[in-house]
């Protein structure tokens, strides 16, 4: 029985050595039948319980043996046989055929409106400032004057990272801010944007993901009126020199005092009412002054310095400068809706 065993196992092993597979189909089978889930090298270390105890030392090397002999072959011949199969592709090309004519694309909506943003704050002395997307509890909350049992955790339903309390998708680029912060002093004049997550309900007016831009001025002297003048220059850039806003008390755990600020686009299409909810305000950002604790968590002295800072969601400008009425459009890619904006600068 073992005499029968061991020739079965040399035999498979000649077999292997003289396989000579000529394509990358051959040599798949090959795979199979040698290295395969259902092999055939797989029962012969079944059979090692019917060796003798004298013999099974020798067998088990034999067996392996066969087994890196197929291993060792499918690799050698792999890495050639692709290689030709690569050049045969290349030679079955057609060089004067005429090519496939490439359809160009045009720029994102929101693309142009981040663009329009980042230029509108640059020409006041603001620079770009990006960061991470994952980011970890203190930098999104804490560092924020939003500690663990703060209620102000539950007006954003975040993102955690699967068996993590700490690693979540930002639900603000606020964490731009407070890393720019523990590393620069101040004058800092910076605005974040970038992409935010939030499990909201998606909706014309929200979305679980979109982008956003921030703002943040430190230095000291800075004023509540420096702020507003700052978002009525924004406005009036960015939607026209008659654009009108408001400021709306409000409540954010970074900022004291807090506002909301609203741009009026009336409400006498049904678009526009739809958006609006019949008031003909659009609240497109929230601001206020920076609160100290937040100066005081990254590093700053709130009794030298001051700031204020605004945060805006991009689709929400977006909707107002194209006219749209849906943000769902946005995340859709339908190619008909994107052609729309070609020539849009």
């Amino acid at each position: 029985m073992s005499a029968e065993t061991f020739d079965k196992v040399k035999q498979i092993k000649a077999d292997i050595e003289a396989a000579q597979p000529d394509s990358l189909e051959a040599l798949e089978q090959f795979r199979i039948k040698y290295l395969g889930s259902k092999n055939v090298i797989k029962p012969l270390f079944g059979e090692i319980r019917n060796i003798a105890n004298e013999q099974k030392k020798e067998y088990g090397q034999l067996v392996n043996s066969a087994k890196e002999a197929a291993e060792a072959k499918y690799e050698s011949l792999k890495a050639g046989l692709e290689a030709a199969a690569e050049q045969a592709a290349v030679q079955d090309i057609d060089l004067t055929a005429p090519g496939e004519p490439l359809e160009l694309g045009a720029r994102h909506p929101v693309t142009i409106t981040l663009n329009r943003i980042i230029r509108i704050f640059e020409r006041i002395g603001f620079v770009v400032a990006d960061d991470r997307e994952i980011e970890d509890d203190w930098h999104n909350f804490t560092a924020m004057n939003t500690p663990e049992d703060h209620p102000a955790r539950d007006m954003q339903d975040t993102f955690y990272l699967r068996e993590s309390t700490e690693l979540l998708l930002r639900t603000h680029t606020s964490p731009v801010q407070a890393r720019v912060m523990t590393r620069q002093k101040p004058p800092i004049r910076v605005i974040a944007p970038g992409r935010v997550y939030r499990n909201e309900t998606i909706s014309a007016r929200s979305h679980c993901q979109f982008h956003q831009v921030e703002g943040l001025y430190v230095d000291e002297g800075v004023s509540f009126a420096d702020l507003k003048q700052t978002l009525l220059y924004f406005a009036r850039e960015m939607f026209g020199p008659d654009a009108k806003i408001r400021l709306r008390p409000s409540y954010f755990p970074f900022t004291e005092p807090s506002a909301e600020m609203d741009v009026y686009l009336g409400a006498e299409t049904e678009k526009d009412y739809r958006l609006t909810k019949g008031t003909g305000w659009l609240e497109i950002l929230g601001c206020g002054m920076v609160d100290p604790a937040v100066l005081e968590n990254c590093g700053i002295d709130s009794e030298k310095y001051t700031g204020f800072a605004f945060g805006m969601g991009i689709e929400r400008q977006a909707l107002r400068l194209f006219d749209i009425g849906d943000i769902r459009l946005f995340f859709e890619n339908d190619v008909r809706f994107l052609k729309q904006f070609a020539s849009a600068l």
